[in-house]
């Protein structure tokens, strides 16, 4: 039986870049569609107000990433606190990606802020803290392209640490067997990757642009973890049950 995701898209592609790329969505519809098990996906773009029906049912909620602050006082943003506040307190699965990583752990009492030791970016690896049953393929480290400026610095009461470095020590965390998040991007391809550090450039300064570059030489693990996500999606809901 086919999984059913919504996700909730909390941004929108730069203009040159959406011909390729379409939007967030259309990278997380591209990389479950790659994975063993089977799943249909609806997109709602929430910074433009829309969300599901009240009488559609989905196994799981996805929020993807953003260039916005997952702390920002943007109305859209509050609205989307409270939208994923009651799916958690109905028991729903939710999931997040770097921005969703961040505002989910806000939500549910943790802290997101900017962090002191800058922008990452280009390919990252984290060492694994925990082991689950859905956590197959099994991996003995994690790498993913990661594009962030802000962090998860306090965890959510009953959070468990999944992934992490020290460079981001929250970069993955689990709540019981309904909620995964992953401050990295599995969504993403080098190729998308470099577009953003191009147009970056200025920005994030030589040094930090020019290592970002050469760390896409590597492999990430984007499909492992979309593997890892659909599988936690499969398990049966207990919140209170930690990895």
């Amino acid at each position: 039986m086919s999984l059913r995701i919504c996700i909730l898209e909390t941004d929108v592609l730069r203009p040159e870049l959406t011909a390729q790329y379409e939007g967030y969505g259309r990278m997380f519809e591209q990389l479950f569609a790659r994975q063993p098990i089977t799943a249909q996906f609806s997109v709602y773009n929430v910074m433009n107000g829309e969300y599901p029906a009240d009488d559609l049912k989905f196994d799981a909620y996805l929020v993807t990433g953003s260039k916005a602050d997952s702390f920002g006082s943007d109305p859209w943003i509050q609205t989307l606190k409270a939208y994923l506040l009651k799916l958690y307190d109905r028991g729903e699965k939710l999931l997040g990606v770097c921005f969703g990583h961040q505002l989910l752990a806000l939500t549910l009492g943790g802290k997101a802020e900017r962090a002191e030791k800058g922008w990452g970016v280009g390919v990252h690896r984290y060492s694994l803290a925990a082991r689950a049953p859905w956590m197959q393929p099994q991996v003995s480290e994690l790498t993913l392209l990661i594009s962030h400026q802000d962090q998860v610095t306090e965890l959510p009461k009953g959070a468990t640490v999944i992934a992490s470095s020290d460079f981001c020590p929250n970069a993955a965390y689990c709540i019981g067997d309904q909620v995964l998040c992953f401050q990295g991007h599995p969504e993403f391809v080098h190729d998308y990757s470099r577009a953003l550090l191009d147009a970056r450039q200025a920005h994030l300064g030589d040094e930090v642009y020019q290592q970002a570059v050469a760390s896409l030489a590597t492999e990430h693990q984007g499909d492992v973890v979309g593997e890892w996500m659909l599988r936690f999606i499969q398990q049966p809901a207990n919140k209170h049950n930690a990895a």
